[in-house]
């Protein structure tokens, strides 16, 4: 086990930020690395079963104050892992910064970038010169942080689908185990996007008096029916895969990267917009200047593209920990969990600041669904403001719109407590 934290932004003989280079940018954090830590008790699951061990990969930025109380907690999203900030220091041959325009906006920074890079950093939206970060894997997943594909101690094999069903909930409670195990107990913000928004109002519902703002970004207390019908055909695409073999395919030298595929492809194309796709691609051709009469090859831009996208992700990314992460966002449901069916009900008991930040075009997690954050919030007399941003990148825009969140997001911060 990693030892607890000093007041520095090292975590044992480990530091998690190095110097920077003299190549860096401005406002970068330098290079990283990330870090792992096993929780030494169980996590207990909604499911009724018990996690044990779990194990935590995480990466911090900036420096812990002498008080403790300068901490955010940074969620990601489906697809990402616990390199949000800066240069990894091993990085890999994929990143998580492959969505839509990820060549454009990083050009020669490639794979070692972290997915928020733009957010986070001295003088950023979460200012590390103030502010310490930290950015863990979620449970469940496949960049460090026990999930599917990690050994099952009963059989010494890998999960697999023997893996428990999470939710986001047991997600927040076994980041509640990590933070106990650094010898942090309260947040001044948990902050995230898209499913790191949910984590972010589940904190706040799980542990009211543990934190002290909310930042949920193009998300939602409830994925909408077309939402859940996108994730169960992507989901299906990679249980219908021979490959898959009941979830029980590591080390057969066969991964469902066919089924993988398509549902990286189904997921992408929601996180899109209509402009966003006829403005990139349009009805271009790729290869040709008229049309080649082929079923099986890509004719167009869009479809060279989605294909790429597919192929990148499948390289980085366990399958099993898509069918996990994608049913834990499914099941997501504040008004059924916490309110009796009442939005209002679920979050009475919140007493963090909310700051939600929506997206015009952003069909998948619509600014409906903040508004009606903010409404209930209201409704209760708790404290919250809506942002909706007018762009055309659809549920992309968190990760692509950085710099029209910053200063929303540094001018709550700058209101206090």
């Amino acid at each position: 086990m990693v030892s607890k934290l000093d007041n520095t932004s090292s975590v044992g003989d480990r530091p998690t930020t190095a110097p920077a280079a003299p190549t860096i940018a401005p406002g970068s954090v330098g290079t990283v690395e990330t870090c792992y830590l096993d929780l030494p008790h169980p996590v207990r699951l909604d499911c009724g079963r018990e996690l044990r061990p779990v194990r935590v990969a995480y990466e911090t930025y900036g420096a812990l104050s002498p008080r403790r109380d300068n901490v955010i907690m940074v969620c990601h999203a489906l697809s990402g892992d616990a390199h949000a900030a800066g240069f990894s220091k091993a990085p890999a041959d994929h990143g998580t910064r492959d969505g839509f325009g990820a060549e454009d906006r990083d050009g020669a920074a490639g794979p070692g970038l972290g997915w928020w890079d733009g957010m986070i950093g001295p003088g950023k939206a979460f200012d590390t010169d103030r502010y310490f970060i930290i950015s863990t894997n979620l449970l469940g997943g496949c960049r460090g942080t026990t999930g599917p594909s990690s050994p099952d101690p009963a059989t010494d094999r890998p999960y697999g689908s023997d893996f428990p069903v999470i939710t986001v909930a047991d997600m927040v409670r076994t980041q509640r185990a990590f933070l106990d195990e650094l010898g942090i107990k309260r947040l001044a913000a948990v902050a995230g996007g898209s499913l790191g928004g949910m984590q972010a109002f589940e904190w706040a519902i799980l542990y009211p008096d543990q934190i002290g703002a909310v930042i949920a970004i193009a998300s939602t207390h409830a994925l909408h029916p077309q939402g859940m019908a996108w994730n169960a055909i992507a989901r299906d695409a990679i249980m219908r895969d021979p490959a898959w073999q009941g979830g029980h395919y590591y080390g057969t030298g066969q991964t469902p990267e066919a089924g993988m595929g398509v549902a990286r492809m189904i997921g992408h194309v929601t996180y899109l917009s209509a402009p966003a796709l006829r403005d990139k691609f349009g009805r271009r051709l790729q290869f040709a200047d008229d049309i080649r009469y082929t079923i099986t090859e890509p004719e167009f831009e869009v479809e060279s593209y989605l294909r790429h996208q597919a192929d990148s992700f499948v390289k980085r990314f366990d399958a099993n920990t898509y069918l996990y992460t994608s049913r834990a966002l499914t099941y997501f449901d504040l008004a059924r969990q916490y309110g009796r069916g009442s939005l209002a009900r679920a979050l009475n008991g919140v007493s963090a600041r909310t700051l939600l930040i929506a997206f015009s075009s952003d069909w998948l997690y619509p600014p409906s669904g903040s508004r009606e954050i903010e409404d209930a919030l209201r409704t209760v007399g708790k404290r919250a403001e809506l942002h909706v941003i007018d762009a055309p990148y659809g549920h992309d825009c968190f990760l692509l719109e950085e710099a029209r969140q910053t200063p929303i997001i540094r001018h709550f911060f700058e209101e206090g407590p």
